[in-house]
């Protein structure tokens, strides 16, 4: 799969809910980064994302992707309605036609 229709239907996965999807995206071995945690692998972050997240009514506003090869990077912005929360950008690392790394930066 092209990188960059991957790294949204990432997102795409997160704002319906579709937890399926979104595990068929990661690889088994994600790991994403981000400045609060560490998910060291696919269960744990699709079972936050399905059980734990804060808050489930967000949706993900994407201002930009880029992707080059086996890389990829998101800009946007996460909303709550018409409520921006904050900014974030994304680093993907990709194999394999699957999401195998994610660093994520927000503010």
């Amino acid at each position: 799969m092209d990188p960059e229709p991957l790294v949204r239907q990432y997102y795409d996965a997160l704002d319906r809910h579709e937890y399926d999807v979104l595990e068929d995206v990661l690889a088994p071995e994600f790991v994403q980064r981000r400045p609060d945690r560490t998910f060291e692998d696919r269960e744990s972050f699709v079972r936050f994302m399905r059980e734990d997240r804060p808050n489930p009514d967000t949706s993900h506003e994407l201002e930009a992707v880029v992707a080059d090869g086996e890389r990829a990077a998101a800009r946007g912005r996460v909303r709550d309605g018409e409520r921006v929360l904050f900014e974030f950008a994304d680093f993907f690392d990709l194999e394999d036609g699957r999401i195998t790394e994610l660093e994520t930066y927000s503010r």
